[in-house]
Protein backbone atom coordinates (compact mmCIF):
# COMPACT_ATOMS: atom_id res chain seq x y z
CA UNK A 1 0.00 0.00 0.00
CA UNK A 2 1.57 3.28 -1.13
CA UNK A 3 1.82 6.17 1.30
CA UNK A 4 1.43 9.77 0.30
CA UNK A 5 4.80 11.55 0.38
CA UNK A 6 5.24 14.21 3.04
CA UNK A 7 5.22 17.78 1.65
CA UNK A 8 8.31 19.93 1.89
CA UNK A 9 8.87 21.35 5.37
CA UNK A 10 8.85 24.93 4.11
CA UNK A 11 5.35 24.47 2.68
CA UNK A 12 4.04 23.17 5.99
CA UNK A 13 5.69 25.99 7.94
CA UNK A 14 4.34 28.57 5.48
CA UNK A 15 0.80 27.21 5.75
CA UNK A 16 0.92 27.24 9.56
CA UNK A 17 2.37 30.76 9.52
CA UNK A 18 -0.57 31.89 7.39
CA UNK A 19 -3.30 30.46 9.63
CA UNK A 20 -1.46 31.63 12.75
CA UNK A 21 -0.38 35.13 11.85
CA UNK A 22 -2.60 36.16 8.94
CA UNK A 23 -5.79 35.02 10.64
CA UNK A 24 -4.62 36.56 13.91
CA UNK A 25 -3.96 39.91 12.22
CA UNK A 26 -7.36 40.07 10.50
CA UNK A 27 -8.96 41.39 13.69
CA UNK A 28 -6.93 44.60 13.46
CA UNK A 29 -7.80 44.91 9.76
CA UNK A 30 -11.49 44.69 10.71
CA UNK A 31 -11.05 47.40 13.33
CA UNK A 32 -9.38 49.70 10.79
CA UNK A 33 -12.22 49.22 8.33
CA UNK A 34 -15.22 49.64 10.62
CA UNK A 35 -14.03 53.03 11.79
CA UNK A 36 -14.78 54.42 8.32
CA UNK A 37 -17.20 51.95 6.70
CA UNK A 38 -20.47 50.81 8.35
CA UNK A 39 -19.78 47.39 9.90
CA UNK A 40 -22.36 45.22 8.14
CA UNK A 41 -21.50 46.75 4.79
CA UNK A 42 -17.78 46.25 5.38
CA UNK A 43 -18.41 42.59 6.27
CA UNK A 44 -20.63 42.21 3.19
CA UNK A 45 -17.92 43.57 0.91
CA UNK A 46 -15.40 41.13 2.32
CA UNK A 47 -17.42 37.94 2.21
CA UNK A 48 -19.32 38.64 -1.00
CA UNK A 49 -16.09 38.99 -2.98
CA UNK A 50 -14.29 36.13 -1.21
CA UNK A 51 -17.33 33.88 -1.61
CA UNK A 52 -17.63 34.66 -5.30
CA UNK A 53 -13.95 33.83 -5.83
CA UNK A 54 -14.04 30.52 -3.92
CA UNK A 55 -17.40 29.44 -5.34
CA UNK A 56 -16.44 30.43 -8.89
CA UNK A 57 -13.09 28.68 -8.57
CA UNK A 58 -14.75 25.41 -7.55
CA UNK A 59 -17.31 25.63 -10.38
CA UNK A 60 -14.48 26.25 -12.84
CA UNK A 61 -12.72 23.12 -11.51
CA UNK A 62 -15.80 21.05 -12.29
CA UNK A 63 -17.24 20.85 -8.78
CA UNK A 64 -21.02 20.49 -8.65
CA UNK A 65 -23.02 23.36 -7.26
CA UNK A 66 -24.98 22.62 -4.05
CA UNK A 67 -28.40 21.07 -4.50
CA UNK A 68 -31.55 22.97 -3.54
CA UNK A 69 -31.63 21.13 -0.21
CA UNK A 70 -27.96 21.91 0.41
CA UNK A 71 -28.51 25.59 -0.45
CA UNK A 72 -31.18 25.69 2.28
CA UNK A 73 -28.64 24.40 4.80
CA UNK A 74 -25.97 26.72 3.44
CA UNK A 75 -28.31 29.71 3.80
CA UNK A 76 -29.19 28.86 7.40
CA UNK A 77 -25.54 28.54 8.36
CA UNK A 78 -24.71 31.71 6.43
CA UNK A 79 -27.17 33.68 8.57
CA UNK A 80 -25.80 32.24 11.81
CA UNK A 81 -22.12 32.53 10.90
CA UNK A 82 -21.81 35.59 8.71
CA UNK A 83 -24.78 37.79 9.59
CA UNK A 84 -25.07 37.08 13.31
CA UNK A 85 -21.51 36.03 14.20
CA UNK A 86 -19.35 38.15 11.92
CA UNK A 87 -21.91 40.94 11.76
CA UNK A 88 -21.73 41.18 15.55
CA UNK A 89 -17.92 40.99 15.48
CA UNK A 90 -17.58 43.79 12.94
CA UNK A 91 -20.06 45.93 14.90
CA UNK A 92 -18.34 45.23 18.23
CA UNK A 93 -14.93 46.24 16.90
CA UNK A 94 -16.20 49.81 16.75
CA UNK A 95 -16.25 49.68 20.57
CA UNK A 96 -13.80 46.95 21.61
CA UNK A 97 -10.04 46.63 20.83
CA UNK A 98 -9.31 44.07 18.13
CA UNK A 99 -7.15 41.90 20.40
CA UNK A 100 -9.88 41.66 23.04
CA UNK A 101 -12.43 40.84 20.32
CA UNK A 102 -10.28 37.88 19.24
CA UNK A 103 -9.95 36.70 22.84
CA UNK A 104 -13.71 36.94 23.42
CA UNK A 105 -14.40 34.89 20.28
CA UNK A 106 -12.02 32.24 21.58
CA UNK A 107 -14.76 31.40 24.11
CA UNK A 108 -16.72 29.54 21.40
CA UNK A 109 -15.73 26.08 22.76
CA UNK A 110 -16.96 27.19 26.20
CA UNK A 111 -20.44 27.94 24.87
CA UNK A 112 -20.44 24.79 22.74
CA UNK A 113 -19.67 22.67 25.79
CA UNK A 114 -22.32 24.45 27.85
CA UNK A 115 -24.94 23.80 25.17
CA UNK A 116 -23.96 20.13 24.96
CA UNK A 117 -24.25 19.75 28.74
CA UNK A 118 -27.42 21.80 29.32
CA UNK A 119 -29.49 21.52 26.14
CA UNK A 120 -28.26 18.64 23.97
CA UNK A 121 -27.39 16.30 26.86
CA UNK A 122 -24.58 14.86 24.72
CA UNK A 123 -21.83 15.52 27.24
CA UNK A 124 -21.52 14.94 30.98
CA UNK A 125 -20.40 17.65 33.35
CA UNK A 126 -17.20 16.09 34.65
CA UNK A 127 -14.92 17.70 37.20
CA UNK A 128 -12.38 18.59 34.50
CA UNK A 129 -15.00 20.08 32.21
CA UNK A 130 -16.61 22.02 35.04
CA UNK A 131 -13.26 23.47 36.08
CA UNK A 132 -12.45 24.43 32.48
CA UNK A 133 -15.83 26.15 32.06
CA UNK A 134 -15.38 28.09 35.31
CA UNK A 135 -11.89 29.22 34.22
CA UNK A 136 -13.27 30.44 30.89
CA UNK A 137 -16.11 32.32 32.57
CA UNK A 138 -13.62 33.85 35.01
CA UNK A 139 -11.55 35.05 32.05
CA UNK A 140 -14.56 36.77 30.50
CA UNK A 141 -15.43 38.33 33.87
CA UNK A 142 -11.85 39.56 34.18
CA UNK A 143 -12.18 41.45 30.91
CA UNK A 144 -15.64 42.88 31.63
CA UNK A 145 -16.06 43.45 35.37
CA UNK A 146 -15.41 47.02 36.58
CA UNK A 147 -15.34 45.88 40.24
CA UNK A 148 -12.21 43.79 39.70
CA UNK A 149 -9.32 46.08 40.54
CA UNK A 150 -6.79 45.29 37.85
CA UNK A 151 -4.86 47.77 35.77
CA UNK A 152 -6.70 48.58 32.57
CA UNK A 153 -10.31 49.58 31.99
CA UNK A 154 -13.00 46.92 31.48
CA UNK A 155 -14.22 46.54 27.92
CA UNK A 156 -17.38 48.21 26.64
CA UNK A 157 -20.47 46.36 27.89
CA UNK A 158 -22.44 46.50 24.63
CA UNK A 159 -19.40 45.47 22.62
CA UNK A 160 -18.75 42.55 24.98
CA UNK A 161 -22.41 41.49 24.78
CA UNK A 162 -22.22 41.52 20.97
CA UNK A 163 -19.11 39.32 21.05
CA UNK A 164 -20.72 36.85 23.45
CA UNK A 165 -23.75 36.76 21.15
CA UNK A 166 -21.40 36.12 18.21
CA UNK A 167 -19.76 33.23 20.05
CA UNK A 168 -23.13 31.69 20.90
CA UNK A 169 -24.29 32.08 17.29
CA UNK A 170 -21.19 30.26 16.03
CA UNK A 171 -21.73 27.53 18.62
CA UNK A 172 -25.29 26.97 17.37
CA UNK A 173 -24.04 26.89 13.77
CA UNK A 174 -21.36 24.38 14.72
CA UNK A 175 -23.94 22.07 16.29
CA UNK A 176 -26.32 22.35 13.32
CA UNK A 177 -23.56 21.80 10.77
CA UNK A 178 -23.13 18.24 12.06
CA UNK A 179 -26.69 17.37 11.06
CA UNK A 180 -27.46 19.51 8.01
CA UNK A 181 -26.87 18.26 4.43
CA UNK A 182 -23.92 20.19 3.03
CA UNK A 183 -21.65 19.79 -0.04
CA UNK A 184 -18.97 17.14 0.42
CA UNK A 185 -16.21 19.53 -0.65
CA UNK A 186 -15.09 21.79 2.19
CA UNK A 187 -14.06 24.51 -0.25
CA UNK A 188 -17.40 24.44 -2.09
CA UNK A 189 -19.32 24.39 1.20
CA UNK A 190 -17.32 27.32 2.56
CA UNK A 191 -17.44 29.29 -0.69
CA UNK A 192 -21.21 28.86 -0.92
CA UNK A 193 -21.66 29.87 2.72
CA UNK A 194 -19.48 32.95 2.28
CA UNK A 195 -21.31 33.90 -0.90
CA UNK A 196 -24.73 33.50 0.74
CA UNK A 197 -23.43 35.29 3.83
CA UNK A 198 -22.25 38.21 1.71
CA UNK A 199 -25.68 38.50 0.09
CA UNK A 200 -27.48 38.39 3.44
CA UNK A 201 -25.07 40.91 4.96
CA UNK A 202 -25.73 43.25 2.03
CA UNK A 203 -29.46 42.98 2.65
CA UNK A 204 -28.96 43.57 6.37
CA UNK A 205 -26.77 46.60 5.69
CA UNK A 206 -29.49 48.02 3.44
CA UNK A 207 -32.16 47.31 6.07
CA UNK A 208 -30.17 49.23 8.70
CA UNK A 209 -29.60 52.16 6.34
CA UNK A 210 -25.84 51.72 6.11
CA UNK A 211 -25.69 52.61 2.43
CA UNK A 212 -26.80 56.15 3.30
CA UNK A 213 -23.64 56.64 5.35
CA UNK A 214 -21.30 55.13 2.81
CA UNK A 215 -19.44 57.39 0.39
CA UNK A 216 -16.60 55.53 -1.36
CA UNK A 217 -14.79 58.74 -2.25
CA UNK A 218 -14.27 59.57 1.44
CA UNK A 219 -12.79 56.21 2.38
CA UNK A 220 -9.06 56.29 3.05
CA UNK A 221 -6.50 54.20 1.23
CA UNK A 222 -5.70 52.34 4.44
CA UNK A 223 -9.28 51.06 4.72
CA UNK A 224 -9.30 49.84 1.10
CA UNK A 225 -6.01 48.06 1.81
CA UNK A 226 -7.55 46.48 4.92
CA UNK A 227 -10.49 45.23 2.87
CA UNK A 228 -8.15 43.79 0.23
CA UNK A 229 -6.09 42.14 2.97
CA UNK A 230 -9.20 40.57 4.52
CA UNK A 231 -10.43 39.25 1.17
CA UNK A 232 -7.18 37.97 -0.32
CA UNK A 233 -4.98 37.10 2.65
CA UNK A 234 -7.58 36.46 5.33
CA UNK A 235 -10.23 34.59 3.36
CA UNK A 236 -8.82 33.19 0.11
CA UNK A 237 -5.16 32.49 0.95
CA UNK A 238 -5.89 31.77 4.61
CA UNK A 239 -8.60 29.24 3.90
CA UNK A 240 -6.57 27.60 1.12
CA UNK A 241 -3.72 27.08 3.59
CA UNK A 242 -6.18 25.75 6.17
CA UNK A 243 -7.68 23.15 3.80
CA UNK A 244 -4.21 22.15 2.56
CA UNK A 245 -3.06 21.55 6.14
CA UNK A 246 -6.12 19.42 6.89
CA UNK A 247 -4.99 17.08 4.11
CA UNK A 248 -1.38 16.85 5.34
CA UNK A 249 -1.45 17.31 9.12
CA UNK A 250 -3.58 16.01 11.98
CA UNK A 251 -6.70 18.05 12.86
CA UNK A 252 -5.27 18.48 16.37
CA UNK A 253 -2.18 20.24 15.03
CA UNK A 254 -4.18 22.37 12.61
CA UNK A 255 -6.62 23.30 15.37
CA UNK A 256 -3.84 24.97 17.35
CA UNK A 257 -4.62 28.17 15.44
CA UNK A 258 -7.52 28.62 17.87
CA UNK A 259 -4.99 29.22 20.68
CA UNK A 260 -2.47 31.20 18.68
CA UNK A 261 -4.82 33.64 16.87
CA UNK A 262 -5.96 35.52 20.01
CA UNK A 263 -2.37 35.96 21.19
CA UNK A 264 -1.32 37.22 17.75
CA UNK A 265 -4.32 39.56 17.65
CA UNK A 266 -3.46 41.03 21.07
CA UNK A 267 0.22 41.53 20.12
CA UNK A 268 -0.59 42.99 16.69
CA UNK A 269 -3.22 45.28 18.22
CA UNK A 270 -0.69 46.51 20.78
CA UNK A 271 2.24 47.14 18.44
CA UNK A 272 0.45 48.19 15.24
CA UNK A 273 -2.92 49.41 16.48
CA UNK A 274 -1.88 51.24 19.64
CA UNK A 275 -4.27 49.15 21.75
CA UNK A 276 -3.66 48.96 25.52
CA UNK A 277 -2.07 45.84 27.00
CA UNK A 278 -2.85 46.01 30.70
CA UNK A 279 -2.71 43.32 33.39
CA UNK A 280 -6.49 42.83 33.04
CA UNK A 281 -6.05 41.90 29.37
CA UNK A 282 -3.12 39.57 30.03
CA UNK A 283 -4.81 37.66 32.87
CA UNK A 284 -8.20 37.47 31.13
CA UNK A 285 -6.61 36.22 27.93
CA UNK A 286 -4.58 33.60 29.79
CA UNK A 287 -7.64 32.27 31.64
CA UNK A 288 -9.73 31.99 28.47
CA UNK A 289 -6.98 30.23 26.52
CA UNK A 290 -6.37 27.76 29.38
CA UNK A 291 -10.10 27.02 29.38
CA UNK A 292 -10.22 26.55 25.61
CA UNK A 293 -7.13 24.30 25.65
CA UNK A 294 -8.65 22.10 28.35
CA UNK A 295 -12.02 21.83 26.61
CA UNK A 296 -10.75 21.22 23.09
CA UNK A 297 -8.34 18.48 24.18
CA UNK A 298 -11.17 16.44 25.71
CA UNK A 299 -12.58 13.57 23.60
CA UNK A 300 -15.29 14.91 21.29
CA UNK A 301 -17.48 13.78 18.43
CA UNK A 302 -16.07 14.35 14.97
CA UNK A 303 -17.92 17.09 13.00
CA UNK A 304 -19.70 16.24 9.78
CA UNK A 305 -17.51 16.03 6.70
CA UNK A 306 -19.16 18.94 4.89
CA UNK A 307 -18.89 21.29 7.83
CA UNK A 308 -17.27 24.69 7.58
CA UNK A 309 -16.09 24.20 11.15
CA UNK A 310 -13.87 24.24 13.07
CA UNK A 311 -14.03 27.92 12.68
CA UNK A 312 -13.18 29.11 9.47
CA UNK A 313 -12.39 31.41 12.67
CA UNK A 314 -11.84 33.15 10.49
CA UNK A 315 -12.51 31.87 7.35
CA UNK A 316 -12.42 33.81 8.42
CA UNK A 317 -10.12 34.02 11.67
CA UNK A 318 -11.78 36.05 11.65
Amino acid sequence: METQPRPAMWKTLLAFSIIYFVWGSTFLAIRVGVHEVPPLLFAAMRFLVAGLVLYGWMIARGERSPTARQWTSVSLLAVLIFVLDYGSLFWAEQRVPSGIAAVMLATIPVFMSLSEVIFLKTQQLTLRLGAALLIGIAGVAMLMAPWLHFTGAPIDTLGAAALIFASISWSVASTLSRKLPLPHSKVMSSGAQMLAGGVFLTLAAAAFGEFRNFHPSTISRGVWFSLLYLIVAGSIIGFTAYVWLLHHESPTKVGTYAYVNPVVAVVVGYFLGGEPLALRTIVGTALILISVLAITTMPAKKPAEGSLLPKVQEVVGS
